[in-house]
């Protein structure tokens, strides 16, 4: 089918591969609802994205109506803002209706087109003038020289030529009105926010057979579910959360299928009854959705120099050093960081609460580190998740999985490696409440005077074949405080803690007491 536009006064195309450097940027924000944990999926991207790009416009003296073709598809009217364009904007519109056979069909209503007609014996073409009279939404009906037909009731293949002028476009647009003094030609800036953008880090711990030091790599990945895409673009992430808020962004219009239903007195010899019209070719029209789906997502994986970090106010910006094409509903991923020998410290553990029995519970393991020079590291880890290996016989196996929260500069890391069969954990109350003083445990240091609830026994098993670091944390009440143990005692977050050496396939006895205040 052929489609004849009306020419435009300023035609503003989608930004070509081979754009000089800065002409296009796309700064992506990730959405403050989704946790660590989930993963990105195209129908459903929470965050958002800056895009700045740099085009060429020609003006004509007088009133002009630029046209930003290929902007993203969620762009956010509102926010977008032009630099550099001469004259005076009198108004900005985004136009959500796009090219496809029910917008053309509906904007040629009373309009020629050229109605063409094979004979299926000669195979010879017929073609006659035709005005749109009714359509899409009540089936495509026309007028001809013969009176008023519906489409493909001929008992003849049929189609038709679009011969009116339309202003539809192909592609999402962003058009503003122009008041110009001169003609004139010029370069400016477009900048906005659109959704259907998001990003997340995955990171792989690798620990050393020796379980001393691991290698530490992540990958960004960025995700775009808009029909758009961005090539050869300067891309950048922001970590952080971002106050951002705004109203829903209306849909694109992608048209209803056009119908083409027959008189009812038709017989089968007059067409083919209801039947969606896949025939009405419109030149570069934009695919649906569905039809730019394969297999749900495009996966990418780019090679790249590290990302770099930068300081963005309280915020964190990292920059992807190389260009990269942001593919219309693709994921790909960008390499992050790579660091090697990194020292970490193997810590066996249990969270308790304070006088509650525990037949047997396994110890939880955790890989700590620090995140300075020192230990190879020294960057801020955006918040991510975290798959944990241990390299047995060359081959690395799965630990764990696990999310990890943003990490500054000079503050520690924890890793959850699961929890060890190997070393349990068992917790005895060996005394009920007592209103008066009791004598002094054996061995136990008093830490102060005053009513006790009771003597609590924690036992930890160790049937490895190596010594391990344990720490025990104790979740009190907000009534109970901690009166006298047998064991050196500390505090981490607010909460007490006992830090020691298990042996080899030894048990390792803790007592405690607790007060409760009245």
């Amino acid at each position: 089918m052929r489609l004849l536009l009306r020419p435009l006064l300023v035609l503003l195309g989608s930004l070509p591969l081979g754009a000089s450097a800065g002409d296009l940027s796309v700064t992506v924000y990730r959405s403050p609802d989704r946790s660590d944990e989930q993963q990105l999926e195209l129908d459903d991207l929470g965050g958002f994205a800056l895009v700045t790009e740099t085009r060429t416009v020609t003006l004509t003296e007088g009133d002009n109506r630029v046209r930003f073709e290929g902007v993203a598809d969620g762009i956010e009217p509102e926010s977008d803002i032009i630099t550099g364009l001469p004259g005076v904007v009198l108004e900005k519109n985004r136009d959500a209706r796009l090219l496809s056979p029910a917008a053309l069909v509906a904007a040629t209503l009373g309009r020629s087109v050229m109605l063409v007609r094979t004979q299926a014996k000669t195979g010879k073409t017929r073609r006659s003038f035709a005005k749109i009279r009714s359509g899409p939404d009540g089936g495509l009906l026309f007028e001809t020289s013969e009176g008023i037909e519906a489409l493909r009731c001929s008992g003849l293949p049929e189609t038709l030529s679009f011969i009116t002028n339309t202003d539809l476009s192909s592609s999402p647009t962003l058009s503003a009105r122009v008041r110009s003094s001169t003609a004139t030609t010029a370069k400016v800036t477009l900048s906005y926010l659109a959704r259907g953008f998001d990003w997340m880090a995955s990171y792989v711990a690798t620990l050393a057979p020796d379980q001393k030091t691991m290698t530490l790599g992540a990958w960004v990945t960025l995700a775009n579910s808009n029909g758009i895409s961005f090539p050869s673009a300067r891309t950048q992430i922001v970590a952080g959360r971002v106050n951002h808020s705004t109203g829903e962004v209306q849909p694109l219009d992608l048209g209803a299928p056009i119908v083409a239903e027959c008189w009812p007195t038709g017989n089968t010899s007059t067409g083919v009854g209801e039947d969606a019209i896949d025939r009405v070719i419109v030149t570069a029209q934009r695919r649906a959705p569905e039809a730019m789906m394969v297999s749900d997502a495009i996966q990418e994986v780019a090679v790249a120099k590290l990302v770099k970090e930068e300081q963005l106010g309280d915020l964190k910006l990292y920059r992807v050093p190389d260009r990269t094409t942001l593919q219309s509903r693709q994921i790909k991923q960008v390499r992050l960081l790579d660091r090697q020998d990194v020292p970490v410290d193997l810590v066996y553990g249990a969270d308790l609460d304070a006088n509650v029995k525990v037949d047997s519970l396994a110890a939880n393991k955790t890989l700590r580190t620090r995140n300075d020079t020192e230990h190879h590291l020294g960057l801020p880890l955006p918040s991510g998740s975290v798959a944990s290996f241990l390299t047995t016989a060359d081959t690395p196996l799965l630990l764990d999985e696990t999310p990890l929260r943003d990490i500054a500069v000079n503050e520690d890391i924890e890793l959850g490696l699961g929890t060890s069969t190997d070393v349990q954990v068992e917790s005895v109350h060996e005394k009920t409440s007592a209103y008066t003083r009791p004598a002094l445990l054996r061995g136990v240091a008093r830490f102060k005077s005053g009513l006790i609830d009771g003597v609590n026994r924690v036992e930890i098993h160790n049937a490895r074949n190596s010594e391990i670091h344990f720490e025990l944390r104790l979740q009190l009440d907000e009534d109970e405080q901690l009166i006298a143990a047998d064991a050196p005692l500390t505090e981490r977050n607010g909460r007490p803690l006992f830090a020691f050496v298990v042996p080899p396939g030894r048990t390792v006895t803790i007592r405690y007491q607790t007060e409760t205040r009245h």
